[in-house]
Protein backbone atom coordinates (compact mmCIF):
# COMPACT_ATOMS: atom_id res chain seq x y z
CA UNK A 1 0.00 0.00 0.00
CA UNK A 2 1.37 3.43 -0.93
CA UNK A 3 1.39 5.95 1.92
CA UNK A 4 0.54 9.57 1.12
CA UNK A 5 2.97 12.04 2.63
CA UNK A 6 2.76 15.82 2.79
CA UNK A 7 4.09 17.27 -0.47
CA UNK A 8 7.30 18.91 0.70
CA UNK A 9 10.81 18.75 -0.73
CA UNK A 10 12.43 19.06 2.70
CA UNK A 11 11.28 18.23 6.22
CA UNK A 12 12.64 18.80 9.71
CA UNK A 13 12.15 17.83 13.32
CA UNK A 14 12.72 20.72 15.75
CA UNK A 15 12.62 20.06 19.49
CA UNK A 16 12.11 22.78 22.05
CA UNK A 17 10.00 24.44 19.38
CA UNK A 18 7.37 26.10 21.56
CA UNK A 19 9.42 29.28 22.07
CA UNK A 20 12.84 30.87 21.76
CA UNK A 21 15.43 29.37 19.44
CA UNK A 22 13.30 26.39 18.40
CA UNK A 23 10.34 28.53 17.39
CA UNK A 24 12.60 30.92 15.46
CA UNK A 25 14.13 28.01 13.52
CA UNK A 26 10.73 26.43 12.85
CA UNK A 27 9.50 29.74 11.44
CA UNK A 28 12.59 30.15 9.24
CA UNK A 29 12.12 26.64 7.83
CA UNK A 30 8.42 27.26 7.27
CA UNK A 31 9.25 30.40 5.32
CA UNK A 32 11.46 28.26 3.09
CA UNK A 33 8.68 25.78 2.38
CA UNK A 34 9.80 23.00 4.71
CA UNK A 35 7.50 20.64 6.52
CA UNK A 36 8.24 20.85 10.24
CA UNK A 37 7.42 18.65 13.20
CA UNK A 38 7.47 20.88 16.26
CA UNK A 39 8.12 19.06 19.54
CA UNK A 40 8.17 20.39 23.09
CA UNK A 41 7.32 19.43 26.64
CA UNK A 42 4.42 21.75 27.49
CA UNK A 43 1.33 21.01 25.34
CA UNK A 44 -0.33 24.40 25.83
CA UNK A 45 2.77 26.39 24.85
CA UNK A 46 3.45 24.11 21.89
CA UNK A 47 -0.12 24.37 20.66
CA UNK A 48 0.04 28.17 20.74
CA UNK A 49 3.33 28.20 18.81
CA UNK A 50 2.04 25.63 16.31
CA UNK A 51 -1.19 27.55 15.73
CA UNK A 52 0.80 30.75 15.23
CA UNK A 53 2.93 29.20 12.45
CA UNK A 54 -0.01 27.33 10.98
CA UNK A 55 -1.89 30.62 10.82
CA UNK A 56 0.98 32.07 8.81
CA UNK A 57 0.47 29.34 6.22
CA UNK A 58 3.35 27.05 7.14
CA UNK A 59 3.26 23.25 6.93
CA UNK A 60 3.79 22.28 10.56
CA UNK A 61 2.58 19.64 12.98
CA UNK A 62 2.96 19.40 16.75
CA UNK A 63 3.92 16.54 19.05
CA UNK A 64 4.19 17.22 22.77
CA UNK A 65 6.00 14.99 25.22
CA UNK A 66 8.83 14.55 27.67
CA UNK A 67 11.80 14.84 25.33
CA UNK A 68 14.03 13.12 27.85
CA UNK A 69 11.89 9.97 27.71
CA UNK A 70 12.65 7.26 25.16
CA UNK A 71 9.01 6.44 24.41
CA UNK A 72 8.19 10.09 23.68
CA UNK A 73 11.26 10.47 21.46
CA UNK A 74 10.09 7.46 19.45
CA UNK A 75 6.60 8.97 19.25
CA UNK A 76 7.92 12.27 17.88
CA UNK A 77 10.00 10.58 15.19
CA UNK A 78 7.22 8.15 14.25
CA UNK A 79 4.74 11.01 13.89
CA UNK A 80 7.22 12.89 11.71
CA UNK A 81 7.83 9.83 9.54
CA UNK A 82 4.09 9.28 9.13
CA UNK A 83 3.49 12.90 8.14
CA UNK A 84 6.45 13.63 5.87
CA UNK A 85 8.31 10.40 5.13
CA UNK A 86 11.68 12.15 5.19
CA UNK A 87 13.99 14.08 7.54
CA UNK A 88 16.57 16.43 6.07
CA UNK A 89 17.19 18.33 9.32
CA UNK A 90 17.03 17.21 12.92
CA UNK A 91 17.42 20.03 15.42
CA UNK A 92 17.99 18.82 18.97
CA UNK A 93 17.20 22.05 20.74
CA UNK A 94 15.22 21.06 23.85
CA UNK A 95 17.07 21.87 27.04
CA UNK A 96 16.77 22.82 30.68
CA UNK A 97 19.20 24.58 33.00
CA UNK A 98 18.98 24.46 36.80
CA UNK A 99 21.46 26.21 39.03
CA UNK A 100 22.48 24.51 42.27
CA UNK A 101 25.73 24.42 44.29
CA UNK A 102 27.37 21.03 44.13
CA UNK A 103 26.81 20.29 47.81
CA UNK A 104 23.07 20.78 47.37
CA UNK A 105 22.45 18.99 44.08
CA UNK A 106 18.97 17.51 43.76
CA UNK A 107 19.08 14.06 42.15
CA UNK A 108 15.80 14.62 40.28
CA UNK A 109 17.12 17.86 38.80
CA UNK A 110 20.42 16.26 37.87
CA UNK A 111 18.61 13.45 36.07
CA UNK A 112 16.26 15.88 34.31
CA UNK A 113 19.14 17.88 32.86
CA UNK A 114 21.09 14.81 31.78
CA UNK A 115 18.03 13.25 30.12
CA UNK A 116 16.77 16.37 28.35
CA UNK A 117 20.03 18.08 27.44
CA UNK A 118 22.10 15.09 26.44
CA UNK A 119 20.52 11.62 26.60
CA UNK A 120 17.75 12.69 24.23
CA UNK A 121 20.24 13.57 21.49
CA UNK A 122 21.73 10.13 20.76
CA UNK A 123 18.24 8.64 21.02
CA UNK A 124 16.88 11.09 18.44
CA UNK A 125 19.80 10.25 16.13
CA UNK A 126 19.07 6.55 16.54
CA UNK A 127 15.36 6.88 15.82
CA UNK A 128 15.78 9.23 12.84
CA UNK A 129 18.91 7.70 11.30
CA UNK A 130 17.09 5.88 8.51
CA UNK A 131 15.50 9.10 7.26
CA UNK A 132 18.72 11.07 7.71
CA UNK A 133 20.68 8.48 5.74
CA UNK A 134 18.08 8.55 2.97
CA UNK A 135 18.35 12.35 2.78
CA UNK A 136 22.14 12.13 2.81
CA UNK A 137 22.08 9.65 -0.05
CA UNK A 138 19.74 11.91 -2.00
CA UNK A 139 21.53 15.25 -1.68
CA UNK A 140 24.56 14.81 0.64
CA UNK A 141 23.20 17.58 2.83
CA UNK A 142 21.38 15.93 5.71
CA UNK A 143 22.00 18.00 8.82
CA UNK A 144 21.72 17.57 12.58
CA UNK A 145 21.98 20.72 14.68
CA UNK A 146 22.55 20.21 18.40
CA UNK A 147 22.05 23.16 20.70
CA UNK A 148 24.88 23.29 23.21
CA UNK A 149 25.88 26.48 25.03
CA UNK A 150 28.83 28.69 25.78
CA UNK A 151 28.76 26.62 28.98
CA UNK A 152 29.58 23.66 26.78
CA UNK A 153 32.96 25.26 26.10
CA UNK A 154 33.79 26.47 29.62
CA UNK A 155 32.21 25.27 32.83
CA UNK A 156 30.15 27.63 34.97
CA UNK A 157 29.81 27.66 38.76
CA UNK A 158 26.33 26.72 40.05
CA UNK A 159 25.50 25.41 36.57
CA UNK A 160 27.87 22.46 36.85
CA UNK A 161 25.47 19.77 35.66
CA UNK A 162 24.10 21.96 32.86
CA UNK A 163 27.68 22.74 31.78
CA UNK A 164 28.60 19.05 31.83
CA UNK A 165 25.64 18.09 29.66
CA UNK A 166 26.46 20.83 27.17
CA UNK A 167 30.11 19.71 27.01
CA UNK A 168 28.75 16.23 26.23
CA UNK A 169 26.70 17.67 23.37
CA UNK A 170 29.85 19.12 21.79
CA UNK A 171 31.74 15.84 22.16
CA UNK A 172 28.90 13.76 20.76
CA UNK A 173 28.56 16.12 17.81
CA UNK A 174 32.26 15.70 17.02
CA UNK A 175 31.87 11.92 17.15
CA UNK A 176 28.85 11.99 14.82
CA UNK A 177 30.75 13.99 12.21
CA UNK A 178 33.35 11.23 12.14
CA UNK A 179 30.88 8.36 12.25
CA UNK A 180 28.35 9.63 9.70
CA UNK A 181 30.60 11.45 7.22
CA UNK A 182 30.23 8.76 4.56
CA UNK A 183 26.43 8.91 4.89
CA UNK A 184 26.13 12.54 3.77
CA UNK A 185 25.08 13.60 7.27
CA UNK A 186 26.66 16.65 8.90
CA UNK A 187 26.37 17.67 12.54
CA UNK A 188 26.92 21.06 14.15
CA UNK A 189 26.87 22.11 17.82
CA UNK A 190 25.62 25.63 18.46
CA UNK A 191 27.26 27.24 21.50
CA UNK A 192 25.56 30.55 22.30
CA UNK A 193 26.06 32.87 25.23
CA UNK A 194 23.09 34.75 26.65
CA UNK A 195 20.19 34.55 24.18
CA UNK A 196 17.03 36.57 24.77
CA UNK A 197 14.72 33.70 25.74
CA UNK A 198 12.79 32.77 28.90
CA UNK A 199 15.81 30.66 30.01
CA UNK A 200 17.85 33.84 30.53
CA UNK A 201 15.23 35.77 32.51
CA UNK A 202 17.27 35.10 35.67
CA UNK A 203 20.10 37.34 34.48
CA UNK A 204 18.21 40.10 32.66
CA UNK A 205 18.48 42.45 35.63
CA UNK A 206 22.23 42.49 34.91
CA UNK A 207 22.30 41.85 31.15
CA UNK A 208 19.33 43.61 29.52
CA UNK A 209 17.43 41.62 26.91
CA UNK A 210 18.23 44.18 24.22
CA UNK A 211 21.95 43.49 24.76
CA UNK A 212 21.59 39.73 24.34
CA UNK A 213 22.01 37.54 21.29
CA UNK A 214 18.69 37.20 19.48
CA UNK A 215 16.90 34.02 18.53
CA UNK A 216 17.05 35.23 14.93
CA UNK A 217 20.85 35.27 15.15
CA UNK A 218 20.73 31.56 15.96
CA UNK A 219 18.12 30.81 13.31
CA UNK A 220 20.25 32.52 10.66
CA UNK A 221 23.10 30.17 11.52
CA UNK A 222 20.85 27.24 10.60
CA UNK A 223 20.08 28.89 7.26
CA UNK A 224 23.84 29.24 6.70
CA UNK A 225 24.53 25.60 7.59
CA UNK A 226 21.85 24.39 5.18
CA UNK A 227 23.41 26.44 2.36
CA UNK A 228 26.86 24.87 2.64
CA UNK A 229 28.23 22.63 -0.08
CA UNK A 230 28.60 18.88 0.63
CA UNK A 231 32.35 19.37 0.98
CA UNK A 232 32.11 21.76 3.94
CA UNK A 233 31.34 20.86 7.57
CA UNK A 234 31.07 23.38 10.40
CA UNK A 235 31.40 21.26 13.56
CA UNK A 236 30.47 24.01 16.00
CA UNK A 237 29.60 27.69 16.17
CA UNK A 238 30.18 29.96 19.17
CA UNK A 239 27.98 33.02 19.67
CA UNK A 240 29.09 35.72 22.11
CA UNK A 241 28.08 39.22 22.96
CA UNK A 242 30.70 41.90 22.21
CA UNK A 243 33.45 41.60 24.79
CA UNK A 244 32.50 38.04 25.72
CA UNK A 245 30.60 36.90 28.77
CA UNK A 246 30.86 34.69 31.78
CA UNK A 247 27.98 33.87 34.12
CA UNK A 248 29.93 34.65 37.28
CA UNK A 249 30.87 38.07 35.89
CA UNK A 250 27.24 38.80 35.04
CA UNK A 251 26.17 37.77 38.54
CA UNK A 252 28.55 40.10 40.42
Amino acid sequence: MCRAFAMVDRAAIVTGASSGIGLAVARLLGEQGWGVTMAARRPEKLEAAHDELKGEGFDVQQVSGNLGAEEDIKRVVDAHRDAYGRCDLLMNNAGVGIGEPVGELTTKKVDLQIATNFRSIPLFYREAIDMLRAAGAEHSGALVVNTSSISGKRGEAWLSVYSATKHAVVGFTQAMNKELADDGIKSCALCPGFVDTPMTDFVKSVVPAEQMITTQDIAESVRFLLALSPGCVIPEIMFERPGGEMLNQASD
